[in-house]
């Protein structure tokens, strides 16, 4: 009788393709005949365990590029991993109970290694059902050649083969995603890590290179720190407008504070447009966003988030942007808060304890006019006052506090001491 199996010259080209079981999972019809003929092919199997293994190897350079690579990089290993996962499957079909748990923990192995090297998982699988495809087609060859007769029994194992080979098709997807997963979170706290070392000083020369590859940034070059809090939960979102389109910058998220390592490349700062005036409306209420002062280099990084922090400082509690550069006499004043306090209660302590509309009219008004550069008249138009009603107000300021706005040293501490009082938000 003709029977409708390939020789062993036409596998070499492709595979008999196998009827997949519609219901997986449903009992096969085995009697002791089917598992007979079975044992016997597979044993032949295990004595020609290598050539399945190069015939394996041969479809997997022909049909799979991803192996070809693997191949081509390291024959031996790819060639082993290929002969221990067919010993464990056929070992399997002669003792399933026995050689279960060992076939399992070696798919297993396999899933994980190849996440790790990188493989894509796709081509994975095929190798998987490649194998699986190679081992039914050699129990078939073997059976026609030992005892044609007994062909027609195989149809009872089928399912059996093709269930575990769907098994393993699972197994080793599970490990790939569970090892991906893990090798994704280790790849987030490195660079987690890396980052947040960046920025408190704390991270190691020799981790620089590192640093730059992982964060996307140039180990050299010009930085700016840009410091972000309140607002919105995408903070980084919010603060598009204080780093220049198209600068590569990294997010660093913390619980109180988003950093933004800004990679100026041949700037010497943020470009014109991106020069936010201080204390503006903040386009997100609540949105405080310091921008500290170029550093050279990667190693600096942690010099520019502590001058971010001092523009963050200055920002007022409703919201805004700051540029450090643009604020330097309250940033003076925000790195020593005691002085400050010392200064403002100094200078201003007589006009800060009169009653409080009294006092808040006499700050106010010499806050406009120091404002204004000097200009009564201008002052006069932004408080809805004539321009005597300011100068009254400012010999009044200058009466209580001893002081004369003439003098220039005096005109210097009422400023830094009206600064203290704002950004210390006393």
């Amino acid at each position: 009788m003709q029977h409708a199996v390939r020789s062993r010259a036409a596998i070499r080209t492709g595979l008999t393709p196998v009827p997949r079981p519609r219901t997986p999972g449903v009992t096969s019809l085995i009697d002791a005949d089917a598992l007979r003929v079975l044992h016997r092919a597979a044993r032949a199997l295990l004595d020609d365990l290598p050539d399945l293994t190069d015939r394996l190897m041969a479809l997997l350079r022909e049909q799979e590029p991803a192996y070809r690579a693997a191949l081509t990089k390291d024959p031996t290993a790819t060639w082993q991993e290929a002969h221990r996962s067919l010993r464990h499957s056929v070992a399997s079909l002669l003792d399933p109970r026995g050689a279960r748990d060992a076939a399992r923990r070696c798919s297993w192995r396999i899933g994980a290694a190849r996440a790790e090297q990188g493989l894509p998982l796709d081509a994975l699988l095929h190798a998987f059902r490649l194998g699986g495809s190679l081992v039914w087609q050699r129990l078939v060859e073997e059976t026609s050649r030992a005892a044609p007769e007994d062909v027609r029994l195989l149809v009872h194992v089928a399912a059996d083969v093709w269930n575990f080979v769907d098994e393993h098709c699972t197994l080793v997807a599970d490990a790939y995603r569970q090892t991906e997963w893990q090798l994704g979170r280790r790849r987030e706290n490195r660079v987690r890590q890396l980052a947040a070392g960046l920025l408190d000083g704390t991270g190691r020369i020799a981790d620089l290179p590192e640093a730059a590859r992982v964060l996307g940034l140039p180990e050299h070059g010009r930085y700016v720190v840009v410091a972000v809090a309140g607002g919105p939960p995408a903070r980084p979102d919010a603060a598009r407008a204080a780093v220049p389109p198209g600068s590569r910058v990294h997010w660093h998220a913390g619980a109180e504070t988003d950093y933004g390592i800004v990679s100026l490349g041949d700037h010497d700062g943020l470009p014109e447009p991106h020069r936010p005036e201080a204390a503006q409306d903040a386009p997100v209420p609540g949105l405080r966003v310091g921008v500290g002062s170029p550093v050279d280099g990667l190693a600096a990084v942690g010099d520019a988030r502590r001058l971010a922090d001092t523009a963050l400082t200055i920002c007022p509690p409703a919201g805004g942007t700051v540029r450090l550069a643009d604020q330097l006499p309250a940033a003076l004043v925000v790195s020593s808060p005691e002085l400050g306090r010392a200064l403002a209660e100094k200078v201003l302590g007589p006009l800060l304890r009169l009653e409080s509309a009294d006092r808040d009219v006499l700050l106010d008004t010499l806050t406009t006019w120091l404002d204004c550069d000097g200009s009564a008249q201008r002052a006069g138009e932004r408080l809805y006052c004539h321009r005597n009603t300011v100068l009254n107000r400012l010999r009044r300021c200058e009466q209580l506090t001893g002081r004369s706005l003439a003098r220039p040293a005096d005109l210097v501490e009422f400023s830094l001491a009206l600064t203290a009082r704002r950004v210390l938000h006393d």
